[in-house]
């Protein structure tokens, strides 16, 4: 398992900083002329040639030069895997006999259009044959990174101090050699043995804005003990103005707290997590700024980095139906869940919704498949069974 940590460079002086942003200039517009010629190519190589690097006008290294096309190489190849997969996922579904399925990738293929890939934010990612690291030292920084072979006899010496998530990582396993670079940090990749969770239950996970993590085994988190929620904070994010300073500090506000949430989890006895699987939640959707200031996307990354470190396995689930299945009779219909509570229109059997859904997140469910969604089956409710035990079937009484 690799894990990153980043340290800041603010520590370099006048010079180094003049230097190191005179390198990532250079390294970002060798990559992009890089990705000018390879995006005409049909067949990108993860290696580039020798005559490709001679077209590259630039005064980095010979080495730095395929250090950069390698890079540029992943770029291309990474920005036209989702189309390939698209492709190959439209076959299959022609092939099945599910044309309509088929029809309707087909045109959101066709919409797509896949552009040159914007480099201007990229960090830089060098191996060993440009980075050594000296830990020993006197000084008041924890040690000092050496970037050499860059080209134009340029040689920088950065110091660094040490985080605590840095030394945690030191301590689980052993530091790589390369390094990822940016105009404000270093990012250390760390090989941390992969650690296996001594229990066996399943835990269910389901997330909110109310309360940020409600969790199969009845814990719930929502309220930090200065009264902030996930709410609040999102509010609060909502008022500031982007790229201000107080927009910047509420950020960091929010990744904080989204931290703290995930540290109450208990993590004893389970050895599986099983959460949704949210992706494009708001795409092509007119939102509320508060709700576009819920980041799903940091909260389920910190969430899985957590339980990577617990040594439970992650699975994630379709979120379709949970939060309006009743997790005690299985009932599902679409009028069960009234907001922040879940009444059952079967059992009557009410409780938190949130709550709900992280019970049926923690079951063995079969998944609706696409078909089933299109009948809207959950206006007029069925029966949703654990596997095992029935198929799913209409609600007949």
């Amino acid at each position: 398992m690799i894990r990153s940590s980043s340290t800041s460079i603010k520590f370099c002086n006048t010079d180094k900083k003049n230097n190191l942003k005179l390198f990532l200039t250079e390294y970002k517009s060798v990559i992009k002329q890089f990705i000018s010629i390879l995006w005409n190519q049909q067949d990108v190589k993860p290696f580039i040639d020798t005559p490709t690097c001679h077209q590259i006008n630039t005064w980095l290294s010979s080495r730095m030069i395929q250090c950069a096309g390698k890079q540029a190489s992943a770029i291309v190849r990474g920005t036209r895997q989702k189309q390939k997969r698209r492709q190959y996922m439209i076959d299959k579904l022609t092939k099945e006999g599910k044309t309509k399925r088929a029809k309707e990738l087909q045109k959101i293929y066709n919409q797509t259009i896949t552009s040159i890939p914007d480099v201007n934010n990229i960090s830089s990612e060098l191996d060993s044959r440009f980075v050594k690291f000296d830990w020993n030292t006197n000084t008041s920084f924890n040690g000092w990174i050496t970037l050499f072979g860059i080209g134009n006899k340029i040689k920088i010496l950065i110091p660094i101090k040490k985080t605590k998530h840095f030394n945690k990582l030191n301590i689980k396993g052993t530091i790589k050699k390369g390094i990822r670079l940016s105009d404000k940090e270093i990012t250390f990749m760390f090989d941390i043995p992969d650690v296996k969770s001594p229990g066996n239950k399943i835990l269910g996970i389901d997330i909110g804005l109310k309360d940020a993590i409600s969790c199969s085994n009845g814990q719930q988190i929502g309220e930090d003990k200065d009264g902030h929620t996930y709410q609040t904070i999102c509010n609060k994010l909502a008022r500031k103005k982007k790229g201000s300073k107080s927009f910047k500090k509420a950020v960091n506000h929010r990744t904080n707290f989204l931290h703290w949430c995930v540290n109450q989890i208990d993590w004893n006895g389970f050895s599986i997590l099983q959460r949704e699987n949210i992706k494009h939640l708001r795409k092509f959707k007119r939102s509320k700024r508060n709700i576009q200031s819920w980041n799903y996307a940091e909260l389920f990354k910190i969430l899985d980095g957590k339980a990577c470190d617990a040594g439970v396995q992650i699975k994630k689930l379709s979120p379709v139906y949970t939060s309006q299945r009743c997790s005690k009779c299985g009932y599902t219909k679409k009028t069960n869940r009234k907001g922040k509570v879940f009444i059952c229109g079967n059992c009557s059997n009410t409780m938190d919704a949130d709550l709900n859904a992280s019970l049926n997140l923690s079951l063995p469910l079969k998944e609706i498949s696409f078909e089933n969604r299109h009948k809207q089956s959950n206006k007029t409710g069925f029966f949703w069974n654990v596997c095992g035990q029935e198929p799913i079937v209409s609600d007949v009484k």
